[in-house]
């Protein structure tokens, strides 16, 4: 810290995961870094925490971001706690997610009750600690930032997909019992941003008065009309639509692999698949180890596409596979390329989804 003329902490999560606690990120790094701020002499600390981290918090993310605020306001420097609302950035994460289930077919509304947020734009924020910068405050403390306008969460939603030029969505009301059920579902999916805490957030509210951030800007903040530019909204539209559809499609391709190997494995009459290998050459031994091998190979596949960090090659393997079997059953039986159910035809847009996997799947 020596020589550093100000500091700025904006370290944070919102969920914790593997290593990442609350109690490390949000309390003991920062009020480390805080004491040696004071102890090299730094003129100026400021936190970005969170609105909503004060004597109402019930959180663990917001009362572990309040200890790091308190500790802070406390030292012998000047120190200003930053509070946003809800912050949008083009590309970050949050807003990923929420233009996201913006292009849903149908928006949730989650409960009877309507969520208040008010959100801001990171641009706007940035700007604000510029400000704030240049002129600190006369003394410590907190300073709320909220954006121009209170909205209920599906207003906000509304509000996204206009932008990215969508129609105005259907509403769906889902009851509270689900909303809770869904929230203890989300707590076991490490990128969900539903969870019991975040859940109990939005229902305390995220809003405040907007003059502070236009006192600061010295100009209207941006609305969320406006967040998304409009020479960006094809992009946003199309990043939106893919980050629900390509689950949607791994998700639809895990349910036929791990099919298939129930079928193989006993739901399909097991005399008749052997009937079928043997009119492959393949009768014994070899024919148990075909069948109960490709089943496993099958149930592995299934797995691997629902679990799977890493999918490149597993898209490759299974790009590989259906060409294999579908060269195999095309040449010893070939009657299955005039069967009513097409099961070999159906392959063919199978192999054309693996391949825009393959291309749009951001894994590697």
């Amino acid at each position: 810290m020596a020589r550093i003329d100000a500091v700025i902490n904006a370290v944070g999560i919102l969920r914790e995961r593997g290593g990442q606690r609350f109690d490390a990120i949000h309390a003991r790094a920062p009020c480390a870094l805080f004491q040696a701020c004071e102890a090299a002499g730094v003129a100026l600390v400021l936190q970005i925490s969170a609105l909503g981290a004060d004597a109402g918090a019930r959180s663990r993310y917001h009362l572990s971001k309040k200890r790091a605020d308190d500790v802070l306001l406390a030292l012998p420097l000047r120190g200003v706690v930053v509070q946003p609302a809800l912050v949008y950035g083009d590309d970050g994460v949050s807003a990923r997610r929420f233009t996201g289930i913006a292009s849903w077919p149908l928006l949730p509304r989650l409960g009877r009750a309507e969520h208040t947020i008010q959100p801001l734009h990171v641009d706007d924020l940035v700007a604000a600690v510029m400000a704030l910068l240049a002129e600190p405050p006369a003394r410590s403390g907190r300073v709320e930032l909220a954006g121009p306008e209170p909205l209920s969460l599906t207003d906000f939603l509304q509000t996204l997909r206009a932008a990215m030029g969508l129609p105005r969505g259907r509403v769906l009301t889902i009851p509270r019992p689900l909303v809770r059920l869904g929230a203890a579902f989300g707590a076991l999916l490490p990128n969900s941003l539903l969870d019991g805490e975040t859940l109990a957030m939005l229902e305390r509210g995220n809003s405040g008065s907007p003059a502070t951030l236009r006192h600061l800007l010295g100009y209207p903040a941006r609305p969320p009309a406006q967040f998304i530019a409009p020479a960006a909204a094809p992009r946003v539209r199309l990043q939106a639509k893919l980050s629900w559809l390509l689950p949607l499609l791994r998700a639809s391709l895990a349910a036929l692999w791990l099919g298939t190997a129930a079928v193989s494995l006993g739901l399909y009459p097991v005399a008749d698949s052997y009937a079928l290998l043997a009119r492959t050459g393949l009768s014994g031994t070899p024919a148990s180890v075909a069948l109960y091998g490709a089943a496993l190979l099958d149930l592995a596949l299934g797995l691997g596409t629902l679990l799977m960090r890493r999918r490149r090659r597993l898209w490759q393997a299974q790009i590989a596979l259906i060409v294999a079997y579908s060269a195999i059953i095309a040449w010893k039986l070939p009657e299955f390329w005039l069967h009513p159910y097409g099961p070999l035809l159906k392959n063919l847009p199978l192999l054309a989804a693996l391949c825009l996997l393959l291309e749009l799947d951001e894994s590697h």
